[in-house]
């Protein structure tokens, strides 16, 4: 089988093929065998958990399929694009706001409004880098909407080129681009920087290239679900899929390290990969995660990163839900999480 993402339900390529697992052939019983390497093979029977929601109780019994489900790159942008729109006007029902189309600097944003701006939050920005794998869009509506209702302030989500047409720094060049246009009519401590999953990896990595290039640093950063090393896997690729414990899951493959983002660029490079690059400095930074995210492990090392370089950086993992679980705002969890990320934002801009 083949990985070809870790953000990503895809996999263009598939080699083996593998059945679908049944009440009947499921195990029922804990297993755990450490071979040799230290590499554990194991069986674990975990129950939904009474420690949340209802409602997230009930998402995470959804049955889902385990076999493999390969798709084009194409077939994955259209269904994304499809859930996007769904989604979006979900959460919109919920968060109203007012939605537009334009550019900055050649590259096409969404400009997400609330219905009213007080006079206090005219003069401050929020700059949206959107998940999808780096290969799609999952996340300029849902992640944007909420968070112009809840901080009654501007937000602009950035669609920004894809992989594999425009692997690295084609996404990052281009949100360097919006803030240098931002700048022109925010001051730096009023613009805030943030995205999930993709877009969290985007944040880091376009912050560490502003430094380089001497710019003003935002006043504030979001970094929902990310990490900030293409070198390893951290442990919590082995164990989750997208949709945390249920869903198919290929075993974690070093030659198939989202090759398609990261291309010829050495996944040491610091602007890639900011675990390697000095975050001395960096705006105070809200991380959030959860229990059975797949990026739970990049999240809290790249959160570490920060905490050992003095900046004041703050982390919460929601108990038990899956990657970018906020997306669903049918969740408590989900309300509660876009509550602190706005209460970050709304106490950390203009300081």
């Amino acid at each position: 089988m083949c990985r070809s993402g870790f953000f990503a339900a895809i996999c263009l390529t598939v080699s083996v093929a593998q059945a679908q697992t049944t009440a009947q052939t499921a195990p029922n019983t804990d297993s755990s065998y450490i071979d040799p390497s230290g590499t554990a093979h194991i069986t674990r029977v975990i129950p939904v958990p009474k420690t949340i929601s209802p409602e997230a109780q009930a998402m995470l019994a959804q049955p889902a399929s385990d076999a493999a489900h390969p798709q084009s790159i194409a077939e994955r942008r259209s269904g994304t694009d499809a859930w996007q729109a769904r989604a979006g006007a979900a959460s919109k029902a919920v968060y109203p706001v007012n939605i537009s189309d334009s550019a900055f600097a050649g590259v096409p944003v969404r400009i997400v409004t609330p219905l009213t701006v007080p006079p206090a939050n005219s003069n401050q920005v929020l700059i949206c880098v959107h998940g999808g794998g780096f290969n799609a869009d999952s996340g300029s509506l849902t992640e944007t909407i909420p968070i112009a209702n809840l901080t009654q302030s501007k937000v602009v989500a950035i669609l920004y080129r894809l992989a594999p047409e425009h692997p690295f720094p084609a996404a990052v060049d281009d949100t360097v681009a919006v803030y240098k246009e931002l700048l022109k009519s925010y001051k730096p401590k009023n613009i805030a920087l943030y995205g999930t999953s993709a877009g969290a990896i985007l944040t880091a990595e376009t912050t560490v290239r502003l430094k380089q290039l001497g710019l003003p640093l935002p006043g504030a950063l979001g970094i929902f679900s990310g990490l900030g090393d293409f070198t390893r896997f951290g442990d919590s690729q082995a164990m989750y899929a997208l949709n945390g414990l249920s869903g198919h899951l290929d075993p974690p493959n070093p030659d198939t390290r989202d090759a398609e983002y990261v291309g010829s660029t050495d996944p040491k490079d610091p602007v890639l990969s900011p675990l390697f690059a000095d975050v001395k400095g960096f705006p105070p930074t809200l991380f959030i995660t959860s229990g059975r995210d797949i990026l739970l492990s990049g999240t809290t090392i790249l959160h570490r990163k920060f905490l050992e370089s003095g900046v004041d950086a703050n982390l919460v993992v929601f108990e038990a839900l899956p990657h970018s679980f906020w997306n669903d705002v049918s969740l408590p969890e989900s309300r509660e999480a876009y509550q602190i990320m706005a209460g970050f934002f709304n106490s950390r801009l203009g300081k």
